[in-house]
């Protein structure tokens, strides 16, 4: 039976409500899915849905169960339901995080997974020691195996709800080379064992406890939190991993008064675990359930609204729902096409000036990009034409470790006394150095009077080393030497590909399987590519040093540049999303691993850019992206194609004319396509036909219009001759001869004939 509600209709945290949000604040029993789209007031329905909880006698503080992802969004949700309760002490409640709540609870119940009340919970250096730990007591050399990849697996495992005795069978394929399926197994096992006997348990650990003590009935601790819980609300429900799942199910199956709110349309977090089928699958769980959809926005303008719905209506593996908006505007979203990426940048530049003038702070400004490395180029800008700006979610591109490391190297090449220099990366990668050897360094330098690095060049003649050290350090100062006499000889973009590849360093990113390892070799190609514009080391390393002491005022207002991940929930008067191009975005890795499922993701990604912007939203692509100093022909996105017509200004037709006529970039269009200009077409553009080329005594034909079909023979430029295995629309399946089976456009292959 439905509750009783004391409360008017003019109650306080009930005014303003629009219909959809009322309902969502009202409907107390029962499972019940809250769609909310982007900037339609979902915190406020969220809040206000606690208070008429309580304001309606339906449930007390203590029966309320609130979860949240962040620190900052529990911070958020304690703060206004205060606030609608007239500012009343919630710090008790339970409301808070997913991690926070569960220590809460597993603090009570240690003793039944053989833990203390005052358990330690470890970071990620102690979960890494205690890792190394476990891998010496099996005789598993750490050096032959990367610590961090076993606990990413590990980490898998527990958001997947796997105990050392509930992970299924995996294929050899997913091991880390050289270990065995046993032995993984039992580095997992012994790993949870030792964290019982120190009394400590890491960040999965939490709900993964709190889910084994709720499975077993006879300790009855779920029918306590049953009869405690009769009220639970769950918000960004599209980001729950499996763990988190269960462990929510689990605490609602007596009641099902479960209250999720979220978005299928900004799931975009899948390479941390989360799994958008919960929030997809929400009616399935719960054939009882209410959807209510919170369609208003009072965000955006209705042209950005229109085009954001217009691309994800392409995504299948979706609820649906449609934003509208009150908001009038002639503003709609520009498509700008660019000669490169520092074209880009200056566009984008030129036009955060010309918001400027008029008297919109730089606070509301944001330029969103889709992976890191695309940062460089808009920082160095920013610094030319003195626009402030913060990077948000990570450091500064030249502050990133990788770069730093990269530097390391160029600095103590082009300035042997630099000891900052050295002591960054002697010993990265891993030469066998251990701090002992580094500390003897340095006080044999300091006994020497000497800056380490002709330290080194001294006591490498002497017997002063043990003969392993020695014999490290005499090959690290022979190529330090050998690379310095190089720089002279070849191009500075080369010189520098060549030290990081024969330091080992990229081989060491290469041979990191983390999350991060990706993002860090594009990182390293992109300085690379920098690198390309400069005549000399030196003037380089000058370069780098004057960005670098471009600081920002604090106080002063600053442009965001952050990647499209980190942007969720935030919000910008002006929005420039650049990079749309095919294989930067959508992503190509993220495609190649994920297939359709990567792709749909992309273009949720794509749509959480979009609706960052309140009132001008603004995309741009390059015709030629540069890497390793190489220019590469590009793309246009297809996400720029799946906009509706009507609510974009497609810049596309201006750059015609000016090809056209001669203008801007006539000469480098004559020079990359052998003359003429680009077949531009209603929505994509490509190449004018080439001659066919003769590659091994076969004939690669430019495509015709229909041409492929499956077991067509065709050449791709990166991955050889193949065979089509499938066709679906414009992407074939094919199976490559060295690089085995690949999913492509079919633009990017070329026919073949004897």
């Amino acid at each position: 039976m439905p509750h009783e509600q004391s409360v008017t209709p003019s109650a306080p945290y009930l005014q303003g409500l629009n219909p959809p949000q009322r309902q969502a604040v009202e409907t107390l029993d029962g499972p019940v899915l809250i769609l909310a789209g982007a900037g339609t007031g979902k915190t406020r329905a969220l809040t206000a849905r606690v208070a008429h909880l309580l304001q309606t006698g339906t449930a007390t503080p203590g029966q309320i169960l609130a979860v949240t992802f962040t620190n900052k969004a529990a911070n958020e949700l304690r703060h206004r339901v205060s606030g609608l309760l007239g500012g009343i002490d919630v710090a008790g409640w339970w409301i808070g995080t997913f991690h926070s709540l569960a220590a809460r609870m597993l603090r009570r119940h240690a003793e039944l997974v053989g833990l203390r009340s005052n358990f330690t919970i470890i970071d990620d250096d102690d979960q890494l020691r205690l890792l190394k730990q476990v891998l010496e007591l099996q005789g598993v050399d750490s050096k032959t195996i990367n610590p961090k990849l076993i606990l990413g697996i590990i980490d898998k495992w527990k958001n997947m709800g796997l105990t050392p005795d509930r992970v299924p069978n995996f294929n050899a394929g997913e091991l880390p080379q050289p270990l065995t399926g046993p032995q993984l197994m039992a580095i997992y096992r012994n790993f949870q064992e030792r964290l019982v006997t120190l009394n400590a348990c890491d960040f999965g650990d939490l709900l993964l406890h709190l889910v084994t003590i709720f499975r077993d009935p006879a300790n009855g601790v779920l029918a306590q939190y049953h009869a405690r819980y009769t009220h639970i609300l769950v918000d960004e429900y599209q980001d729950t991993n499996t763990i988190q799942y269960q462990w929510l199910h689990l605490l609602s199956q007596a009641r099902h008064n479960l209250c999720c709110v979220g978005d299928d349309d900004q799931s975009i977090y899948s390479w941390r675990g989360a799994d958008v089928s919960n929030i997809l699958n929400f009616e399935k769980d719960f054939p009882e359930a209410t959807i209510i959809r919170l369609e208003q926005n009072y965000r955006s303008t209705k042209p950005i609204l229109a085009a954001a719905n217009g691309l994800i209506a392409h995504n299948k593996g979706r609820l649906g729902k449609n934003l509208w908006t009150e908001e009038h505007s002639d503003d709609l979203v520009q498509i700008t096409v660019t000669m490169d990426q520092s074209d880009e940048a200056r566009f984008v530049a030129e036009q955060i000036e010309s918001v400027q003038r008029k008297n919109v702070s730089l606070d509301e400004i944001a330029v969103l990009v889709r992976a890191s490395s695309q940062m460089r180029a808009f920082e160095e800008r920013f610094n030319t034409f003195g626009i402030s700006y913060r990077v948000i979610g990570g450091p500064r591109f030249y502050e990133r470790q990788e770069i730093r490391d990269a530097l390391g190297y160029f600095r103590l090449i082009n300035q042997h006394n630099d000891d900052l220099a050295f002591e960054r990366i002697v010993n990265v990668p891993k030469r066998g150095l251990g701090a002992k050897t580094i500390s003897d360094l340095q006080i044999a330098a300091r006994r020497l009077q000497r800056p380490l690095f002709p330290a080194v060049e001294y006591l490498i003649q002497t017997d002063e080393l043990k003969t392993g050290p020695r014999l490290t350090l005499t090959k690290f100062v022979g190529d330090i030497h050998r690379w310095l006499g190089l720089v002279a000889t070849m191009s500075l973009r080369d010189w520098a590909a060549k030290v990081l590849e024969e330091s080992g360093y990229v081989a060491m990113w290469r041979d990191d399987k983390s999350i991060e390892a990706a993002g860090r070799l594009d990182n390293l190609k992109e300085l690379v590519s920098a690198m390309s514009n400069f005549d000399s080391l030196g003037a380089f390393l000058e370069h780098v040093a004057l960005v670098m002491e471009n600081q920002e005022r604090k106080e002063e207002p600053r442009v965001t540049l952050m990647t499209l991940h980190a942007a969720k929930g935030l919000e910008y008067a002006h929005v420039f999303l650049p990079g749309w191009e095919e294989g930067l975005f959508p992503n190509q890795r993220s495609m190649d691993d994920s297939g359709l499922a990567g792709l749909e993701e992309e273009r949720r990604l794509a749509y959480v850019g979009i609706t960052r912007a309140k009132h001008k939203a603004t995309i741009t692509y390059a015709l030629r992206r540069q890497t390793y100093g190489e220019y590469t022909d590009t793309v246009p996105s297809r996400f720029i194609e799946e906009l509706p017509g009507d609510t974009v200004s497609d810049e596309r037709q201006k750059m015609k004319n000016v090809w056209a006529q001669g203008g801007l970039g006539a000469a480098v269009s004559t020079q990359r396509w052998g003359g003429g200009t680009p077949n531009w077409g209603q929505k994509k553009w490509s190449p004018q036909p080439k001659t066919p080329l003769v590659i091994d005594a076969d004939i690669v034909v430019v495509n015709p219009s229909s041409a492929f079909r499956v077991g067509q023979r065709v050449f791709h430029e990166k991955f050889g001759y193949g065979k089509v295995t499938d066709i679906d629309d414009d992407k074939l399946d094919v199976s490559f001869e060295k690089a085995g089976t690949k999913k492509v456009l079919d633009r990017f292959v070329n026919i073949v004939e004897k």
